[in-house]
């Protein structure tokens, strides 16, 4: 017995000096050496793999996994939010809804409008879509109020990430409401209550702080993408523009209503749910933008096929950065890094909102997954949590939601998102995306401290 918990704690510190080491090796390559990011996270990949004790093959196999999941999960949402971006650009209507969003907020007020928009066009949608859905307006936003880019981008990045870490109907929270049988309504309302406060430190005040300390140029290729003067001979109203744009956040919001009030086999349940799918809901965006800022607008069939295979290019470094995460995830993943942070877990004594916390943040930092994180955290915690009241429930979900997205680093798909699109050196993605999010976590954990001493 004694051998076997030596041998444990051998393979387990062993495991845990990998990961760092990894990521470690990550960082000095892309910083120090100017490797590509997918070639150093490959590297990575294997220092940790092969230091964990994996086979090089198993270790292959496993960087292939993650990277096929992960794009074929993402990397079409993102060519189809690519397409859309640049149709909204060319055909003029990214511009209308620009200058609309520039009637209701002018200076200071700009990036509170921006925060707003985002935390609507969040509610319902992964991160990732609607982070493709608004960067071609972030960038319009931030040219046409001749403000810097990162005043505009980061309270966006802050509505849509901390609603996708804190609000049910997000895969994180609602796992965590299913494992601790937590009230659905009252976890929707108390994770409200705790994203304004974190959107608005994360948001408009954090991007005003490090925008004037931060200066960053706006990408050449992307920029020039998603900023591009409109071609179309009749630009789009605002109405059509708007429409364009929501179709996506209408269609999944209802999938999301049918899960909640329809009966599994309704046929109206079953179709809204179809159309809700994030890539069929934003192919019919597509499609529809094709049809409406395109075609109706003038332009010839040319031009709007050349501008949807325009859009693909520019994102073919990020594809290639965003599967290379996913492979290292899924080779952490299968080294054993979740098992091992929960056997440290179970064996912890301590108040459980600030359990569950720390529990997701480690499963956080080590694996690159939030959803990896919410899971195995709410299944560890289940057991211990079965007498809580429901609010102290809902409660315990949500300060799993917010350890989930602690700092995330170059094992998180969004972490090379938002330095792909927004032209970023590393240390500014750390400045940019990392700090934000841990912002939100701290914000989260403080929020459901608060709320637990008042209410239970």
């Amino acid at each position: 017995m004694e051998l076997s918990t030596a041998a444990w704690m051998v393979h387990d510190t062993r495991l845990m000096f990998c990961v760092l080491l990894a990521i470690a090796s990550i960082i000095v390559l892309i910083s120090a050496t100017k490797l590509p990011p997918f070639l150093s996270i490959l590297i990575g990949t294997f220092i940790a793999g092969v230091g964990a004790g994996l086979p090089p093959e198993e270790v292959a196999k496993a960087f292939s996994k993650g990277a096929g999941a992960i794009l074929g999960e993402a990397g079409i949402i993102i060519a189809l939010g690519s397409m859309l971006g640049a149709l909204m650009a060319e055909s003029g209507a990214a511009d209308r809804i620009a200058t609309t969003l520039l009637g209701l907020g002018k200076g200071k007020s700009l990036p509170w409008v921006m925060a707003l928009v985002a935390m609507v066009i969040g509610l319902p949608l992964f991160f990732e879509v609607g982070l493709v859905m608004m960067v071609p307006i972030i960038f319009v936003m931030a040219k046409r109020s001749n403000q810097p880019l990162l005043k505009i981008a980061i309270p966006a990045l802050a509505g849509m990430t901390t609603l996708h870490a804190l609000m049910p109907p997000h895969p994180g929270p609602l796992i965590a409401v299913g494992a601790l049988h937590a009230d659905l309504g009252l976890t929707m309302l108390l994770g409200f209550c705790l994203a304004v406060p974190a959107v608005i430190l994360a948001g408009p005040i954090y991007g005003n702080w490090l925008s004037k300390r931060l200066q960053v140029d706006e990408p050449a290729d992307i920029g020039a993408l998603f900023s591009a003067p409109p071609k179309a001979p009749r630009q789009p109203s605002f109405t059509v523009s708007l429409l364009i744009i929501l179709l996506p956040v209408i269609l999944m919001l209802g999938s999301t209503l049918a899960k909640v009030a329809l009966p599994a086999d309704s046929s109206v349940g079953l179709t809204l749910k179809f159309l809700g799918e994030p890539l069929i809901a934003l192919g019919l965006a597509v499609i529809a933008a094709v049809i409406c800022l395109g075609w109706a607008a003038g332009m010839p069939r040319a031009d709007v096929g050349n501008t949807l295979r325009k859009a693909l290019a520019p994102i073919a470094v990020l594809l290639l950065t965003i599967g290379a995460g996913g492979g290292l995830k899924q080779t952490l993943l299968d080294a054993g890094v979740s098992q091992t942070i929960s056997k440290v877990a179970e064996g912890a004594h301590m108040p459980y909102l600030l359990l569950a916390w720390l529990i997701a943040v480690a499963l956080r930092q080590a694996t690159g997954s939030a959803t990896v994180a919410t899971t195995t955290t709410a299944g560890i915690l289940a057991p211990m949590m079965a007498g809580l009241a429901v609010t102290q429930s809902s409660l315990v979900a949500l300060a799993i939601g917010a350890g989930s997205v602690f700092f995330c680093h170059v094992n998180d798909a969004g972490f090379w998102m938002v330095r792909e699109y927004f032209g970023l050196q590393l240390k500014q993605t750390i400045w940019v995306w990392s700090v934000l999010q841990t912002i939100v976590s701290v914000v989260g954990l403080v929020g459901t401290l608060v709320l637990w001493h008042f209410l239970t």
